[in-house]
């Protein structure tokens, strides 16, 4: 991945940045598996990543070179150092965060193009003051007595509502391999 210094403190942008729609912003991820997942996942969706760091594992590590794939080169992966520099280079954005400590059900929200959908670590979610500046939250609602479903998961169910909502999933063009 290549990768070019946008800010200081730094953000770094792995891909030309375009006109952005929707995009994600992982807080501190921890696990590096569920990062390429969701890098993947924008790649395919054309959603942007944002990477708030520090990240519990190297950047770049195998496990995360893995579930990327080879989708590395299509997604636009932009890392910021802190959560402030992330709010920071973020205006007139919405930042929505799924999360289970809200009452909200995700397809009840109403949803904008440019909204930020925020996804807490794996195994600790956001601080409360990350919490308490956010501009929504919003949840899946799940059976009595289960606490979450993988993060990754989250973001695929929500994003794809998000875009269904606001009519920006890409044009589907067909496969051209055999089936």
């Amino acid at each position: 991945m290549r990768h070019y210094v946008a800010e200081k403190p730094y953000c770094y942008y792995y891909k030309t940045i375009k006109t952005v729609i929707m995009e994600l912003a992982l807080y501190q991820p921890d696990i590096a598996p569920n990062v390429g997942t969701l890098l993947r996942l924008g790649a395919c969706l054309d959603v942007a990543v944002n990477i708030i760091e520090p990240c519990g594992f190297p950047f770049g590590s195998k496990d995360l070179r893995r579930s990327v794939m080879d989708y590395a080169d299509f997604a636009t992966v932009i890392r910021h150092s802190s959560w402030n520099a992330f709010k920071t280079s973020k205006i007139n954005q919405r930042f929505i965060l799924l999360t289970t400590k809200s009452s909200m059900p995700y397809t009840e929200f109403e949803f904008r193009p440019d909204d930020i959908l925020l996804l807490g670590q794996e195994s600790a979610g956001v601080p409360d003051n990350v919490h308490q500046e956010v501009d929504a939250r919003v949840t899946i609602p799940m059976q009595k007595g289960m606490r979450s479903v993988n993060i990754a998961v989250a973001a695929a169910m929500v994003v794809g509502e998000s875009l269904r909502q606001t009519n920006h999933f890409p044009v589907h063009q067909p496969s051209t391999e055999a089936k």
